[in-house]
């Protein structure tokens, strides 16, 4: 229960901040915007690990395989093409494809046992479920 509702918050989260970063955008510029997002994330960051245990940095040397150290630049990636989307697109069309897109690719991740997530059986049910969002947004935009 609790791993739905911190799901659905965070899509609330993510469609409340896809609006706010697109009304900076329009007051300064892309990567003004994107780069406030990242800066105040990592501020954040601090000070959450200030006040909750202070577990070690170096351990990210350990980290294994490295290219899972790329979050934070996907992550700037991510602010760019939220914030462009949502410009174009409108917040609900933008957050309609983002959506459709993680499920698609999660998918695909899980199919595929990519990036040393456990790999997935074929399920038609799935398959089924993603036409049908797909279908949705066909709809949606109609």
């Amino acid at each position: 229960m609790w791993g739905i509702l911190t799901a659905l918050l965070s899509g609330a989260l993510m469609s409340v901040q896809g609006v706010f970063n697109t009304e900076v955008t329009k007051q300064t510029s892309i990567w003004v915007s994107a780069g406030w997002v990242q800066l105040t994330a990592f501020l954040t960051c601090v000070a959450a690990w200030l006040f909750s245990g202070r577990q070690s940095i170096p351990a990210l040397l350990q980290v294994e395989p490295r290219y899972m150290l790329a979050g934070g630049v996907l992550g700037a990636f991510i602010t760019y093409t939220v914030i462009k989307s949502m410009g174009s697109l409108g917040p609900a069309r933008a957050a309609l494809l983002i959506v459709i897109s993680q499920i698609l690719v999660a998918y695909g991740i899980e199919l595929f046992g990519l990036f040393g997530v456990e790999r997935a059986a074929f399920e038609w049910k799935k398959a089924i479920g993603a036409a049908v969002a797909i279908a949705g947004i066909i709809i949606f935009r109609s």
